[in-house]
């Protein structure tokens, strides 16, 4: 049987194994997974190793307060990135063995210039990945309102840059009114980036109320940048239905949600400027349009003055001359009536002075052969001869009354309609065009229709309704010029 070793042997053994093994220090490349500070001072950290999501390595590692107090602002004032869980480093470390805790690193110093190439290649490689997925210019594509006034803010409260941001735009010299509305979130360490993207999804449910997303921070140190070179926080505001506006206080470097936003500004100050400024050209493009329309109304009120005082003119004419033609044509009219009516007349007495004429012929001729019987019938003849004259009389009674009555008619309904005419022409004389507000204007005596008929320092006469009006020419201008 083989030796038999206590626990205790062992890991005793296995101490001396490592010591042999590692009797100096060493340069370890891990991440760090969790990160606690007590109140000695003392660091304690998890470092493990990955392939892909996969841990295939970890270990514990502790800096012990004296060096702690040196290497944590070395890093990060070197990096500009905070000493925390999550980033990668190159550390230079004691392997240590306790037989009741195991194996531990003691970190002795850090480089942090391979953080800072780590931290590169990660900015990088987020970058390509938002591009690859076709997002990276996603937000940019939104179109920002021309008057962006109802703004949702993502800050701190107590942050200065969000009092800053505030005072610039309540207190505006052109009095905009803006409506803020605060969805507070950490602007700095761990709970930056989940803080923020929890803000986002608040905005979201009012997404149709809202302009725009401001992001604001002000001061604070380089290293709190960080949290701003998140692909999840990145994502979230390439994808986001409003524009984001950013202005987190880094003039010099642009982070990663800089370059996906809509519009990048460097202080909360600026933001409030571009919002100012935004609703100031909108505020001057809607007083030149103001101007335009007044100037295009006056024209168009002179354009239609000029063309109904020219309609005023013709219809005038026009009238006259229809007038004039309706009486002569009702004249000519009335003449050929009157003529007809004579010439029935004539005939019709013609005809009875033949018919007279014949009968006296036959009478004639039968008083020769048959006196006699003439005598007898005599009394006879003159009945039927005397009704044959009634009855023509009467036929003609009939048709001059119907002559006269239809001559009356035609007459009576031609006077209606000159009198309808004559109407229609009272209106439009130049005197009730007047009493209806428009006015004459007169040089010597001669109606002007034109401002090309006009010269500086001439006298003119104004006619009104009531009375007329002489003026001065003291400046002139012409449509278009």
């Amino acid at each position: 049987m083989n030796q038999k070793l206590t626990l205790t042997e062992l890991n005793e053994q296995i101490k001396d194994a490592l010591l042999d093994a590692f009797p100096g220090t060493v340069w370890v490349v891990a991440e760090v997974s969790e990160l606690k500070e007590n109140r000695s001072g003392h660091c304690y950290l998890e470092l493990v190793e990955k392939e892909g999501n996969d841990i295939t390595a970890r270990s514990r590692a502790t800096i012990w307060s004296y060096a702690y107090r040196m290497l944590k602002p070395y890093f990060e004032t070197t990096t500009g990135q905070l000493f925390s869980h999550g980033i990668k480093i190159l550390v230079q470390a004691t392997v240590e063995y306790h037989p009741a805790y195991g194996l531990s690193l003691n970190i002795r110093d850090i480089d942090p210039t391979y953080t800072v190439g780590d931290m590169a290649l990660q900015r990088k490689q987020i970058i390509e990945r938002l591009q690859n997925e076709g997002v990276f210019e996603m937000n940019k594509e939104l179109e920002l309102p021309l008057v962006p006034q109802k703004i949702a803010v993502i800050s701190s409260a107590t942050a200065a840059g969000y009092q800053d941001f505030m005072n610039q735009l309540e207190s505006n010299e052109y009095g905009f009114r803006f409506y803020t509305h605060l969805f507070e979130a950490y602007m700095q360490g761990a709970e930056a980036v989940p803080s923020i993207i929890r803000a986002l999804e608040r905005i979201f449910q009012y997404d149709d109320f809202f302009d725009a997303v401001v992001i604001i921070r002000g001061g604070g140190a380089t290293a709190d940048l960080s949290s701003f070179d998140n692909y999840d926080l990145a994502i979230n505001i390439t994808q986001f239905p409003l524009p984001v506006i950013t202005g987190i206080g880094h003039e010099k470097d642009d982070t990663i949600i800089d370059l996906v936003a809509h519009t990048r500004l460097k202080t909360p100050t600026a933001v409030a400027e571009f919002l100012v400024n935004g609703v100031e050209r909108f505020y001057e493009r809607l007083l030149e349009m103001e101007n335009s329309i007044v100037q295009l109304t006056r024209e168009t009120l002179q354009f239609q003055k000029e063309r109904l005082e020219g309609l005023a003119e013709n219809l005038s004419d026009t009238v006259s001359g229809f007038i004039r033609d309706k009486q002569n044509k009702l004249t000519r009219t009335g003449s050929r009536l009157q003529h007809g009516v004579s010439s029935f007349s004539f005939g019709k007495q013609r005809e009875l002075i033949g018919q007279k004429h014949q009968l006296n012929k036959v009478l004639s001729v039968w008083s020769v052969e048959a006196r006699n019987e003439l005598n007898r019938k005599r009394r006879i003849l003159r009945r039927v001869a005397g009704e044959s004259l009634l009855k023509q009389q009467a036929l003609l009674d009939r048709v001059q009354r119907k002559l006269g009555t239809e001559a009356t008619k035609r007459l009576s309904k031609e006077t209606d309609r000159i009198r309808l005419n004559e109407n229609t022409v009272r209106l439009l004389t130049p005197e009730n065009v007047l009493k209806r507000g428009f006015t004459l204007t007169l040089k010597e005596g001669k109606i002007i229709k034109s401002a090309k008929e006009l010269n500086v320092g001439e006298e003119l006469e104004t006619r009104f309704a009531d009375g007329n009006v002489k003026s001065k020419i003291t400046n002139k201008t012409e449509n278009g010029k």
